[in-house]
């Protein structure tokens, strides 16, 4: 292959499906997963207990391209500046019965995986994007986490039930934010409804207030440099730095609020949750040394406030490095995982997010553990006992680890073939680069254009995560995924 030939999006799929098969993972559906997805005839039922919601002004906002949406925001003002935040997830389990199998596909993946080559989902698309999507216009069942704030972003009532809703407007995050920060004008879809634009202001308010009170107890700005795959057509043609923004900002408190509603609402029921959870780091002394070595200190036990006091210094100092840094201090912290935690039990928090409970629980059309949460939540609601066994949950936290740790080697493989098409055939170019990594002798390297990391070959001594480099291609391998510099 030559030319746009090697840079065919096709070339890639094949890639994307050969690592998910080697990982463990499914690429394609079942054959009874498909006849059952056949006999499915239209969208689900509400239950009878369901309040109708749909009058509320309701709006998605997602990535510009997602039809997959897990769910629905609204916000309404009270008197002295407190808030309600109604949050409505896809009700998914009312399509997607356990032990079915499409089940079995969602819990064998456990997560829709995301790549240069494509994507896969979790469920077939028939579902996610639309039978069991919160798409524009749809009257939809979902499960409402419906939360009431202080003025200082304090929760003072929050419930979870059954609804009807029905999406007024789908937006997009980048246009929200530039709206928002006053650099683009007002999104069309949200003009067309009256008053949504004062409540997104609302919503996005609140978030700030629930962003600073997180803050105050450690949550950690740890920004990470996510590229996504540019294409003309099928041809590849660039990567491009996915950056966060206010629009992103409000998205995340708000699912951070929700899912420690629900693992609370959960708890309060004496039923099982499956819990996010990030420890707090062993290798503590490892990041104190880290820090040290970039002009900061740390105490001699994991202290969340003091280590994101460093982040934010470090950020005002060198903006242009924080990405890189934040992706070292993540490594040190160490992976998630999910775990379960029973009635009268509770398993460690979220170090990074600051906050004690936390279920996954607002994604159930992407990820496997919010589908389990939302079957557990049915069971709450309904009076009845959890479908599950307490060992069998507690299997399945330990395989949705497994299988997210594998289907982000997935995509991380995809992301580096992506830019070894880019960069193929400019071996000998000089690139500007930063150092990212240094492990078991070998140094790891970010080139800022096109912003794909490789290894930097016979690299001289004492360089460090955060050091500015000039670095000679000598090789990519778009198969594997490998792209091999040399100091210049």
């Amino acid at each position: 292959m030559q030319g746009d030939d090697l840079r065919h999006r096709g070339v890639l799929e094949r890639i994307a499906r050969r690592a998910m098969l080697d990982r463990g993972l499914a690429p394609e559906f079942t054959p009874a997963a498909i006849a059952e997805l056949a006999a499915i005839h239209g969208a689900a039922q509400p239950a009878g207990s369901a309040r109708d919601l749909r009058d509320m002004a309701w709006c998605s906002i997602d990535n510009d391209d997602s039809r997959d949406l897990d769910q629905l925001s609204v916000g309404e003002e009270f008197p002295g500046g407190a808030a309600r935040i109604l949050v409505a997830v896809a009700d998914v389990g009312s399509l997607v019965p356990q032990a079915s199998a499409i089940d079995g596909h969602a819990s064998q993946n456990t997560t829709s995986v995301y790549t240069a080559g494509g994507n896969f989902p979790m469920l077939p698309e028939r579902l996610s994007t639309d039978l069991t999507s919160l798409g524009f216009a749809a009257d939809r069942p979902a499960f409402v986490i419906d939360m009431t704030f202080a003025p200082d972003g304090g929760l003072t009532a929050s419930d979870v039930y059954r609804a009807v809703v029905r999406n007024k407007a789908k937006l997009a995050y980048n246009s929200v934010a530039a709206w928002l920060d006053g650099k683009g004008p007002q999104p069309q879809a949200l003009g067309a409804v009256g008053g949504l634009g004062d409540n997104i202001r609302l919503q996005s308010r609140v978030a700030a207030s629930l962003r600073a009170r997180r803050h105050k107890r450690g949550a950690l700005s740890l920004q990470t440099l996510q590229s996504r795959a540019v294409f003309d057509g099928d041809i590849l043609k660039d990567l491009r730095p996915d950056e966060s923004n206010v629009a992103k900002n409000l998205i995340e408190e708000l699912m951070v609020a929700s899912n420690g509603v629900t693992a609370r609402f959960l708890a309060a029921r004496k039923l099982p949750s499956v819990r996010r959870v990030v420890r707090a780091p062993e290798k503590w002394p490892k990041i104190v040394e880290f820090v040290e070595a970039r002009g900061g200190s740390l105490p001699d036990q994991p202290d969340a406030a003091a280590l994101e006091r460093f982040l934010m210094e470090a950020q005002a100092r060198d903006p242009a490095g924080f990405h890189d840094l934040s992706l070292s201090v993540i490594k040190l912290i160490g992976r998630g995982e999910y775990m379960i935690e029973l009635p009268g039990q509770q398993v460690p928090g979220h170090f990074g997010l600051a906050v004690a409970d936390y279920a996954h629980s607002t994604a159930p059309n992407r990820r496997f553990p919010d589908l389990l949460i939302q079957r557990l939540l049915a069971s709450a609601l309904d009076g009845g006992k959890p479908t599950y066994r307490t060992d069998e949950l507690a299997a399945l936290a330990r395989h949705c680890t497994e299988q997210e740790h594998m289907a982000k080697k997935v995509e991380r493989q995809l992301s580096k073939s992506a830019g070894a098409m880019l960069l193929s055939g400019r071996n000998g170019q000089v690139f500007d680069g930063i150092v990212t990594g240094l492990t078991d002798g070998a140094t790891w390297i970010r080139i800022y254009s096109p912003p794909v990391e490789g290894r930097l070959m016979r690299a001289g001594h004492g360089l460090k995560v955060g050091d500015r480099v000039r670095a000679r291609l000598v090789l990519t391998d778009i198969e594997r995924g490998y792209i091999d510099f040399s100091a210049s």
